[in-house]
């Protein structure tokens, strides 16, 4: 998932290029979209139905989206492709589930720190893999590794991974609670990248908005009602969980969300009065990001054990705070490799942190039976606030943008302003996760729920 997503983002500059298209925001995100949508009933199922089972099934849709994907011929298809593939999405949120169910306690910790620092590893070595696809086979190679990457991921799982042992005694699925949820985030976000051409005081735009609330609010009346609601009110409701879910959805929406401005601005071509992209191929880029990737592998791995003896909030806050700086930093320096490495260095650190000590307060804060459905929750925080701040990254830089032969460029002032939003949701971050209660650290916490 780490990898096609890496993929996906080097490829988006060569795709709005070829497709001449104002809209490749939407490459990236309709996918985000479409899994966050299927994230609370991923959930459900995992824990009815075993974790390894939704994979596989998650797994199979997304390889038919890929298929789709690389056969398009026009934009529109492509993003249907894109939108179907999204559905492998919970996969992550299920894997983290089911390492907590698997490895030994006293390595869930270690693990954890493992799964995270994978997307070190893959932002280390994707670039260079996407930088021979892109620059010396085009954006198509890039769709159809996604294809063969998905079928061997696929085959690994059914062969290796173990299935979870946890399971729901009974269970039914809550569709209109999940319908309500993944109607409004998606009315939301809808309104957000349409806010520009209607206008943000327009009908329209106020329209998708109160509908969105009244859908959110039907949720809240719908989830209180029934028996076995989709995202229990009870558990979220509790101060060390809901604090958890929103600082840890705060944090990881922000970090991932700078993927689409930064590669844009590496990759985008440099044209004066038009594109202030730096115009850099895919493997020059891949150089230039490689040392960031180094040090969110280093950071998460690390992270992994200082859990053990280190308060969760200050690792969390803490590599919020690192991020902050680092793309603060790179507000103003984003000009050059050096300048780019110099960002890299201090965010990447912070990345690792965050993307590291996120499952693990999970576990510190739930009971195992609930560690599904609380990953769920995260990962659709996580997913709602990932494509909510790209898409305002968007916005915010087609405000500094031009548009040639159909296609849409940004200057430098649409970056700098889309770096100035990354490292003010980084610093949001920061201080929400003063707001969580004292929990105990992971070795406590599994040796309480082990007795």
């Amino acid at each position: 998932m780490s990898l096609v997503g890496m993929l996906g983002g080097n490829a988006q500059a060569k795709v709005a290029i070829h497709f001449h298209t104002t809209q490749i925001a939407w490459f990236t995100l309709v996918g985000v979209l479409a899994g966050t949508f299927a994230i609370p009933f991923a959930a459900k199922a995992g824990a009815m139905y075993g974790k390894k089972r939704v994979i596989l099934i998650v797994a199979l849709l997304g390889l038919v989206g890929d298929l789709v994907a690389a056969l398009a011929t026009d934009y529109g298809v492509l993003l249907v492709g894109r939108c179907i593939a999204g559905l492998y999405t919970p996969a992550a949120m299920l894997a983290f589930a089911i390492t907590r169910d698997v490895f030994p306690r006293h390595l869930v910790g270690l693990a954890s720190g493992l799964l995270g620092g994978a997307v070190g590893l893959v932002a280390l070595t994707g670039p260079f893999l996407s930088g021979w696809l892109l620059d010396d086979h085009g954006f198509r190679a890039v769709l159809w590794f996604m294809v063969g990457g998905t079928l061997l991921s696929l085959l690994l799982v059914a062969v290796f991974v173990p299935e979870s042992p946890i399971r729901e005694g009974h269970g039914r699925m809550d569709w209109p609670g999940g319908i309500l949820l993944g109607g409004a985030i998606t009315a939301i976000v809808y309104a957000i990248g349409k806010g520009s051409d209607w206008g943000w005081t327009s009908g329209e735009f106020i329209a998708y908005i109160a509908g969105s609330l009244v859908a959110l609010a039907l949720f809240v009346v719908v989830e209180s009602r029934t028996a076995e609601p989709l995202l229990p009110l009870a558990l979220v409701r509790r101060r060390q969980v809901w604090t958890v879910l929103l600082a840890t959805s705060a944090a990881t929406g922000a970090i991932y969300g700078v993927g689409p401005v930064l590669q844009l601005l590496a990759l985008m071509p440099k044209i004066p009065t038009i594109s202030d992209g730096l115009g850099w191929s895919a493997t020059h880029n891949a150089w230039v990001t490689a040392p960031m990737s180094v040090l969110i592998i280093a950071a998460a791995v690390g992270t992994g054990v200082l859990a053990r003896r280190v308060d969760a909030r200050f690792l969390l806050g803490g590599g919020a705070v690192l991020a902050a700086v680092g793309y603060g930093i790179g507000t103003q320096l984003h000009h050059s490799a050096s300048e780019f490495i110099t960002m890299g260095v201090v965010a990447g650190v912070g990345m690792g942190m965050i993307v590291s000590i996120v499952p693990i307060m999970i576990i510190e804060v739930v009971a195992p039976e609930e560690q599904a459905l609380a990953n769920g929750a995260q990962s659709l925080g996580q997913g709602v606030a990932q494509v909510l701040i790209a898409q305002l990254a968007f916005v915010l830089m087609a405000q500094h943008g031009k548009e040639l032969k159909g296609t849409q460029f940004y200057l430098d002032a649409g970056f700098t302003n889309g770096l100035w939003l990354i490292a003010g949701c980084c610093a949001v971050a920061a201080l929400l996760a003063l707001l969580i209660p004292k929990v105990k650290r992971l070795d406590d916490a599994e040796a309480g729920q082990a007795a």
